[in-house]
């Protein structure tokens, strides 16, 4: 088995940021409004969202994508960096940040005014953002996930964002996708994208060249050089 590694980072952490932004800024839920005839004019109090600059992210995952994401946003947008990961990361990547690593999940959570996710899904991390989690965020904070949606229990996610416990999500992957829970399509205070972190043309060539790789290296008998151990 061979995956394909470091060559889907930039794109992904691309859309991380993108959903970050269109969730704070309202973005989908401005143009909806535009496209439907339904907006007035400028008003000083219409559609009034989060600002990004200045704030705190939390990383959970640092990571290749990680790690993008985090400098687009400390570098782009001015933000504190936080992150959680399992093993120690400390080298000039993150020093440049100034990021620091948190010893649990739970401390980035109250910390952070977007949190998100770059950790693999899985059995061992599968809802890891619970409803206990979910209620430890900030009130006004915001959940990107880009990582994998088995990562976010999304029942829980519903209730957060129905009763206001957290401001917002941003989502490009889904718990049993294709299939999105009806209640998420009806909000306006999230963002939906249908798994376009890898989505652009470049990546999804290099992505195919890496695959081709593999395969040629394991029927010349050499070490695949992305084999999954």
């Amino acid at each position: 088995m061979t995956n394909t590694p470091g060559v889907l980072t930039d794109c992904t952490a691309d859309i991380a940021m993108s959903l970050l932004l269109s969730v704070c800024r309202r973005v989908g839920e401005g143009e909806r409004q535009l496209r439907a005839g339904r907006w007035a004019g400028w008003c000083p109090t219409h559609m009034i969202g989060a600002k990004v600059t200045g704030k705190t992210i939390g990383i959970i995952g640092m990571g290749r994508i990680g790690k993008a994401t985090a400098k687009r946003a400390h570098f782009g947008f001015d933000m504190d960096v936080i992150f959680y990961n399992r093993s120690k990361v400390d080298d000039e990547e993150t020093r440049a940040m100034g990021a620091r690593q948190l010893p649990t999940i739970d401390d980035l959570l109250v910390q952070a005014d977007f949190v998100s996710l770059h950790c693999p899904g899985g059995a061992e991390n599968r809802h890891l953002i619970s409803a206990a989690r979910l209620g430890t965020m900030k009130r006004g904070a915001f959940l990107i996930n880009t990582a994998r949606g088995d990562v976010v229990d999304p029942k829980a996610l519903i209730e957060a964002l129905e009763t206001g416990k957290i401001a917002g999500a941003g989502l490009d992957v889904y718990d049993g996708e294709p299939d999105v829970p009806s209640a998420l399509m009806h909000m306006e205070n999230v963002v939906l994208l249908p798994h376009l972190g890898s989505a652009t043309e470049e990546t999804r060539v290099d992505m195919g060249m890496r695959a081709i790789e593999n395969l040629t290296a394991f029927f010349e008998g050499a070490p695949p050089p992305d084999k999954v151990v």
